[in-house]
């Protein structure tokens, strides 16, 4: 398989990574990744977002020699000082620290925009002035905004439709000047619902996929913004894992670009509440009732697919789950994680 072709690459050749937000889910996620291909990995998060319980997690899963070369920094990237001290010595840098969430960016647009653009500024400058050999960050779908078309492009974009889309697409001009001005190496991977193991079915801004299968195992209410038909390319953690792999070691004629991460496929809300349903019920969890629809959400699109052409020919991504494969794999911690916190609370 491709994924185990790019381990070995890397196995074969330490080196030092810094990801921020590592204490995130997707952070924690490419953290534990590096660990088990015995790399040296550097960690930054506020925990902001993230949580104590996934570096523990991660410890609790890779071998004592492995984590001895996992150092952590907590702090802020809109702290230059710390963006540098994470920078210093880093080979490669994966920036994965963000504020998401359309509805906070709405709520709260002058933090959203302090850490997803100030923030991302700092990390640019600090890896430039590291010499970092190459930076890729996070992106998101949401940049296609009010455009039409599907499956999405990467040159085809609309305007944006909230503070957090207005960000995103900042950090890609960004990246750009970057490359036109000092010639500094980055890749920006724009996700599609990312979904898989740490990711907090908890809190106001939880993403649908964990939230639902906590309300579920609770036997509590389904919401479903709008008639269900809204539909959205859901991708698993292990594809991104896999193109930030990829872009990290991409050739030359790659770097500079944004790419779409996803899996080119359409799932409607509705579709996804069967799924889990049925998903649980493997797990014999049963839940019987019907979600409950209402107003549909401002800043949030209808419609969003992945053209991934692009990730396929200039940087060889190919994903290995689709959704059902996805939430089939995720499943048993979903519930797992869910049940531990339960625990904890009684």
């Amino acid at each position: 398989m491709l994924s185990q072709q790019i381990f070995r690459r890397i196995q074969s050749t330490p080196r030092k990574w810094l990801v921020t937000g590592a204490a995130g889910f997707i952070g924690s996620n490419l953290v534990e990744t590096l660990l088990r291909l015995d790399q040296d990995v550097v960690g930054l998060d506020n925990f902001s977002t993230g949580h104590r319980r996934n570096l523990d997690e991660i410890r609790e899963r890779v071998s004592n020699q492995q984590w001895q070369r996992f150092i952590f920094i907590e702090g802020d990237i809109r702290d230059l000082n710390v963006c540098t001290q994470a920078c210093s010595g880093v080979d490669y840098v994966l920036h994965q620290a963000a504020l998401g969430s359309v509805p906070r960016s709405l709520e709260n647009p002058l933090l959203t925009n302090s850490v997803n653009i100030d923030g991302f500024l700092n990390m640019l400058v600090a890896a430039r002035d590291a010499q970092a050999k190459n930076f890729v960050y996070a992106a998101s779908s949401s940049t296609y905004g009010d455009h039409p078309d599907l499956p999405k492009i990467e040159h085809r974009i609309g305007k944006p439709l909230s503070p957090y889309a207005i960000t995103k697409y900042v950090n890609e001009l960004y990246a750009e000047v970057f490359a036109l001005s000092y010639g500094f190496k980055t890749i920006g991977l724009r996700y599609f619902n990312v979904f898989g193991p740490r990711q907090d079915p908890e809190g106001a801004y939880a993403a649908v996929i964990p939230k639902w299968i906590a309300s579920m195992i609770r036997n509590d209410a389904i919401y479903i913004n709008g008639d269900g038909q809204t539909s959205r390319d859901f991708c698993f953690i292990d594809n991104v894992i896999q193109a930030n792999l990829l872009a990290t070691l991409s050739p030359a004629i790659a770097r500079n670009e944004v790419y779409n991460v996803a899996v080119g496929g359409k799932t409607t809300l509705n579709q996804l509440f069967s799924i889990l349903k049925d998903g649980l019920k493997e797990k014999d969890i049963v839940y019987e009732q019907q979600p409950i629809y209402r107003d549909f959400r401002a800043g949030d699109v209808l419609h969003s697919q992945a053209d991934i052409a692009k990730a396929r020919e200039l940087l060889g991504y190919v994903p290995t789950h689709d959704v059902i494969a996805g939430i089939e794999a995720a499943m048993p911690w979903y519930i797992s994680h869910y049940l531990n916190l339960s625990a904890a609370k009684n």
